[in-house]
């Protein structure tokens, strides 16, 4: 599908999970060729690892992968092997190692690389009704943008999966037939364990769950996470952050007006060893509950909130804001660094009894005039 300024594939995936990769590696071989030269520069670049040690860690999360999630393995082994003839024509190896190297690509980076993100779940409850939305600025390099695609994913005994992902990437931030969506927020802190599982592997774990309940008790059963991120997850009725780490997780609660914002780093979870990191994520974090505040006054409790907040609202006051620029909200790069980082796409979740799940998604940076139109999920 075609905007203003993007191209954005839009693939329906079903199957066994080899087929549900095979499909996944062939449509979006060309995407998944470029990730992996992206990545293979940004490890250089940022964490002097050549492919070939990216590779060595890869081959230990395969391990633990193929022994907690073996049907995301699966899936990773279709990708490789459906760009294989595109990687071929075009004189490239590309096997399965190099698949698990993207879905693991935060945790092989030790904790090194600086993605942005604010996230927001907003359960707003008024007489006789109540909705859940949940959405984020999603920040990263801008040579990644081009390369974003919007799946959906059905497999047998499991709910449909709408989400926005890397390709090559098995699991992202989007949601599911049953109302549960995640979002996700990365945290620059250590240690990383290659016996647990990457955090898209568990993102995509909890778009397969029924509940945000049931996420967080697969979650649990699996061990955790294999780094330290944050999982912004909701359903009809609660959202959840979660504060995973190797150690341990910290699960945050809505606050009184049914809300939970997170930006990069962890607010309650001290079982990890976490540096000084991005000076904007606390000023983004306040400013973040500073406009909640603010569209709560204006639009006064109850009726005014539930007909109020939408992701069209959202977008124009909240995810669009540029304060702090350019570590703001909607994220700009930083003149002063070397990596251009900024605003990728926005999403908006909307969740409730009775009615379909659904998103809004903008690729580039809302507000700025040069963000694509309006797509939505499901298509």
């Amino acid at each position: 599908m075609e905007s203003k300024t993007h191209v954005v594939p839009q693939l329906e995936l079903r199957g066994s999970s080899y087929e549900i990769g095979q499909q996944h590696g062939k449509h979006l071989a060309p995407q998944i060729l470029d990730q992996l030269a992206i990545y293979r520069e940004l490890f250089q670049e940022t964490c002097k690892f050549d492919w070939a040690h990216v590779r060595t860690i890869a081959e230990e999360f395969r391990g633990a992968i193929g022994q907690l999630a073996p049907h995301l393995l699966q899936e990773m082994e279709g990708i490789a092997d459906g760009l294989l003839t595109h990687a071929q024509q075009h004189g490239k190896t590309v096997d399965v190692l190099d698949i698990i190297a993207l879905n693991a690509r935060s945790e092989i980076a030790l904790g090194q690389w600086d993605d942005g993100c604010t996230s927001l779940a907003w359960r707003i409850r008024a007489p006789g009704s109540e909705r859940q939305v949940l959405g984020q600025n999603w920040d990263w390099r801008e040579t990644v943008g081009k390369n974003l695609a919007m799946v959906s994913i059905e497999q047998e005994g499991k709910p449909k999966i709408w989400m926005v992902t890397e390709p090559g990437i098995v699991g992202k931030i989007g949601f599911n037939s049953s109302s549960v969506g995640v979002l996700l927020n990365a945290i620059r802190a250590r240690p990383i364990s290659t016996s647990l599982l990457p955090i898209h592997c568990l993102l995509r774990i909890s778009l397969e769950s029924e509940s945000v309940d049931s996420a967080i008790s697969t979650i649990e059963k699996l061990g955790g996470a294999a780094s330290s991120q944050h999982i912004l997850i909701a359903d009809t009725h609660k959202a959840q952050g979660l504060e995973l780490s190797p150690r341990g997780g910290v699960y945050l609660p809505e606050d009184a007006n049914g809300i939970v914002v997170h930006t990069n780093h962890f607010l309650e979870n001290k079982l990890v060893d976490e540096p000084p990191w991005l000076s904007g994520s606390p000023v983004r974090l306040a400013r973040a509950k500073e406009i909640c505040s603010e569209l709560i006054q204006e639009l006064g409790a109850d009726r005014g909130l539930e007909e109020g907040i939408d992701a069209r609202l959202l977008r124009a006051r909240f995810f669009s804001d540029t304060f702090n620029s350019p570590q703001a909200i909607c994220c700009s790069p930083d003149p002063m660094r070397l990596a251009r980082i900024q605003t990728l796409f926005n999403i908006v979740m909307t969740f409730g009894e009775g009615r379909e799940a659904s998103a809004e998604v903008v690729f580039g940076k809302p507000g700025s005039k040069e963000e694509s139109e309006v797509f939505r999920m499901p298509w």
